[in-house]
């Protein structure tokens, strides 16, 4: 049975935008695009469904979040200051929670995530086997990346132990649309020997790898003196540190890190020459302006991303350190903080309303090596798509598809998302989990991280 879902405006990304345009869907792909009346003449027999002034368009990719920490919503308003402060805090409400309580937050983030029209979440989780089933359970793409810690070197054989067998079990949970990865969480929270061994592991295992990168100041104090805040935290807890005395990006690079063509999350702190080592190892980069910026830790340098051609996608990060999961925003967020500070015309005009959208889309696809299947309308890839209604006042008149959706448009603005030519969440109503059943308990997780 073929479908045709019908709108004032497609959107493929990949080629020019369709006025009055059709997706045709057969089981889990796009079997074609076009205009309505070339797509009703080439499939006569199918149903329609004319969605009227929207956009239809690919279905929004967020490459960084963890939604296990969705109950964390606003719970770290007061250590934003202190980075390492609001890791620890952060760190002790995650301890208090039960594997079912982690459940019951990842789910409600990939509730967040399907109804802001996002298809696809690559996700960092402690407790991968939970972020997993929530992904299933909502019936959104992802990938999950089994966090690893483990500053120690001393215990580094250990800690790799416990993440391969960890990952074995995984395995076992994978589906065509959910697959597993791992993730050394940070230069300062994994040794370097850890680094090398995780590396070489993913590797081997063709496992997909993700990391926090040149975050923040005390990442790059660490790394290039030895000193600042994560420095002293080590000193502490008795943890011998030799600054390497190179950029975070150089010191990935020194140990394998790179060579399984990362996805790296923020690359705020990096210079032209990690630039180009990022260009040359392939290596993805998740752009997550808001967490940046509420977090204190800087503005990454996006245009210098898109004129060095690099993979990137737009992510949201936690709902700890931004509050929303709305990749529309993100991506807003993202091009006018751009045209704000860049000192360079050149650059500042990459900035567009394409290339946002772009990266939100078919660039987060790049970015974690699935640019293959989705990330774009075109014929034979998964039927992942998303509608937005463009008829609402704040976004009237529409002079620009492109331009209104980046603009002037937000995740309230959603009214389909589909996943594999499944129909996830229509007109404010997730339909693949009884969404009111999950947030019953929310309180009650409230009260527990309270203690």
């Amino acid at each position: 049975m073929t479908r045709l879902y019908c709108a004032r405006w497609v959107v493929p990304v990949s080629s020019p935008v369709i006025a009055d345009g059709a997706v045709a869907i057969e089981g889990t792909r796009i079997a074609g695009l076009g205009t309505r009346v070339e797509m009703a003449e080439r499939y006569p027999q199918a149903t329609a469904e004319d969605f009227g002034r929207a956009a239809l368009i690919p279905g929004l990719i967020n490459v960084h979040t963890h939604l296990e920490l969705t109950v964390m919503r606003g719970y770290l308003e007061k250590e934003e200051h202190d980075f390492l402060a609001w890791l620890k805090k952060l760190t002790i409400a995650r301890l208090a929670l039960s594997s079912d309580d982690i459940l019951i937050s990842a789910s409600l983030g990939a509730i967040e995530a399907a109804r802001a029209g996002i298809t696809c979440v690559a996700d960092a989780s402690d407790s991968a086997r939970e972020s997993m089933r929530a992904l299933r359970d909502v019936g959104l793409r992802g990938i999950v990346y089994q966090e690893s810690f483990g500053p120690d070197p001393s215990v580094a054989s250990e800690n790799v132990g416990k993440l391969r067998a960890r990952i074995e079990i995984l395995r076992n949970d994978e589906t065509p649309l959910v697959r597993a990865g791992v993730s050394p969480h940070s230069p300062y929270t994994v040794s370097a020997s850890q680094l090398e061994m995780i590396s070489n592991f993913a590797l081997h295992e063709h496992l997909p790898l993700m990391m926090h990168v040149a975050e923040s100041q005390s990442e790059h104090l660490l790394l290039s003196l030895g000193a600042g805040t994560f420095a002293a935290n080590l000193r502490q807890r008795g943890i011998e540190w030799i600054a390497p005395k190179v950029s975070p990006i150089q010191y990935l690079a020194q140990h394998g890190v790179l060579e399984t063509k990362p996805l790296l999350a923020h690359c705020i702190l990096v210079d032209h020459a990690d630039l180009m080592t990022l260009k040359e190892a392939g290596a993805g980069i998740a752009h997550c302006p808001k967490s940046n910026a509420k977090l204190r830790h800087g503005i990454a340098p996006y245009a210098k991303f898109l004129a060095h051609g690099l993979k990137m996608g737009i992510g949201s990060d936690s709902v700890a350190s931004n509050n929303t999961c709305d990749l529309l925003e993100e991506a807003r967020f993202a091009t006018l903080l751009s045209r704000a500070v860049s000192k360079d015309d050149a650059e500042g005009d990459l900035a567009t309303a394409e290339a946002a959208l772009f990266s939100a889309t078919l660039g987060g696809a790049r970015a974690l090596g699935i640019g293959a299947e989705t990330g774009s309308l075109a014929e034979g890839l998964q039927a992942d798509l998303t509608v937005i209604g463009l008829d609402g006042v704040h976004q009237q008149p529409v002079r620009d598809p492109v331009q209104t959706l980046i603009f002037s448009s937000s995740a309230r603005d959603v009214r389909l998302t589909m996943v594999a030519g499944q129909e996830v969440y229509r007109d404010g109503s997730i339909k693949t989990v009884d969404e009111e059943s999950i947030k019953q308990p929310l309180e009650q997780l409230q009260n527990k991280m309270a203690v």
